[in-house]
């Protein structure tokens, strides 16, 4: 659709606060989304990020803080913000007993569109999607994939110039998830804005042109991909020690003689921390053999977005907040 934007920025978001009960679910996030670009969300299970896409989309008032959609405010325009989005679930919001030909005609009539206004979207959408062959077929007997594909299809019905994707990927096959990379980046060259919820590492360093890293309910870094990893040093040191047992000892040996906090990735046997010069690997090994701590394996490499989670945060992208809490506890 057109429109006239009345803001540089696609998402503005301030201080944004949703209280359930006495859990603090998003706790003062603010982001600044430009147009034109994909604007990756990451965090674990549990961290906000659905909440916050909610908020944003309408679909929950906030409890306290501010939103604009290309300038018009969540709460008090929320019938111009619905004109300007559209929003692809973490769960298909399809229905399984028709087929994807009725499931899109049903939301384009929804949409406002005419009869044949609504055909011709639908056969368009399905040959967009590659869903031709199977579109007089229930959903109940569609994969993940073309469920996830059919979803979004729904969701770019009216063409709307912002994009919500809540984990789109999630639960997909290794093909499928790539295919649905480059629809996202197709849609971008075309002049969309995507705000990407994901908690795959990869998937935001491959898509995303700025990261927002959520935690707890809130934004704990923002940047590029490149601007996160370099604020966590140079490079990053990977040690796989030949006893397991000895890892908390290691760890303490590692922070102390780099001056930055090792972590731990227990089932890997292996200590991750950053290094602010290669040079320094030697003696580190050194002192590690002074305490008698056998060293299996030892890489230095560039930080991936893996070791910034951890060092920023403590604990893994994968982890959610319960089990956050649990191992903190």
């Amino acid at each position: 659709m057109t429109y006239t934007p009345t803001s540089a920025l696609a998402v503005e978001a301030s201080d944004l606060v949703k209280v359930f009960g006495e859990q603090r679910a998003v706790d003062g996030v603010s982001l600044a989304v430009p147009q034109g670009a994909v604007y990756g969300v990451l965090g674990p299970n549990g961290a906000g990020k659905t909440t916050t896409i909610r908020m944003l989309a309408t679909l929950l008032r906030p409890d306290g803080g501010s939103a604009r959609i290309f300038g018009h405010d969540v709460a008090s325009e929320p019938a111009a913000v619905r004109s300007l989005i559209g929003v692809t679930g973490q769960y298909a919001s399809v229905d399984e007993d028709l087929t994807a030909t009725e499931n899109l005609m049903i939301f384009s009539r929804l949409l406002g569109l005419s009869r044949s206004d609504a055909r011709r979207r639908t056969v368009e959408l399905l040959e967009e999607f590659d869903l031709v062959e199977a579109s007089n077929k229930p959903l109940k007997n569609f994969s993940g994939g073309m469920r996830r594909r059919l979803d979004l299809a729904a969701s770019l019905i009216s063409a709307p110039p912002l994009l919500f994707l809540d984990e789109p990927t999630t639960g997909l096959d290794p093909r499928t998830r790539a295919q649905m990379w480059e629809t996202i980046r197709r849609l971008v060259r075309e002049g969309a804005t995507v705000v990407l919820t994901t908690q795959y590492l990869d998937e935001a360093d491959q898509l995303a042109d700025r990261i927002a890293v959520i935690d707890r309910g809130r934004v704990i870094a923002d940047g590029t991909a490149d601007e996160l990893k370099s604020s966590i040093g140079g490079s990053s040191l990977h040690l796989t020690l030949a006893d397991r047992s000895q890892l908390d000892e290691a760890k303490r040996i590692v922070s102390d003689f780099l001056g930055t906090e090792a972590q731990i990735t227990p089932e890997a046997g292996r200590l991750t921390a950053p290094l602010r010069s290669a040079d320094m690997t030697t003696d580190l090994l050194i002192r590690l053999r002074e305490w008698e701590i056998a060293v299996e394996e030892i890489n230095v490499s560039k930080p991936s977005l893996d070791e910034v989670f951890l060092t920023i945060t403590g604990h893994p992208a994968t982890e959610s907040a319960d089990d956050t809490e649990r191992s903190a506890a």
